[in-house]
């Protein structure tokens, strides 16, 4: 889960973690809210989509932000993030 601007380091660091991750073989759910729903069209967040991320983003924080949504991405609410970390093994959080 990001939380954080996608111009702050701890993006990034959720970036490459989830890059890893993937690398490694693993499934990966990405979920931008707050700051970070700004960065779901960020070209280092369309790489993992193509690499096999799942991406969700926050609807209503982009409501908010009055940004733009396309279709690359899941926009949803808290109910599935809540089913995203009920159905996880491991959930990391960057804000």
């Amino acid at each position: 889960m990001l939380a954080c601007a996608p111009t702050s380091a701890k993006f990034h660091h959720g970036v490459l973690l989830a890059e890893e991750a993937l690398k490694q073989g693993l499934r990966v759910y990405l979920y931008c809210i707050d700051d970070a729903v700004a960065g779901a069209a960020d070209e280092r967040i369309r790489r993992l989509i193509e690499a096999g991320a799942h991406l969700f983003a926050c609807a209503y924080g982009a409501q908010q932000r009055d940004l733009p949504r396309d279709d690359a991405v899941t926009w949803s609410g808290l109910s599935t993030l809540s089913d995203i970390i009920a159905g996880t093994d491991r959930l990391l959080c960057f804000n």
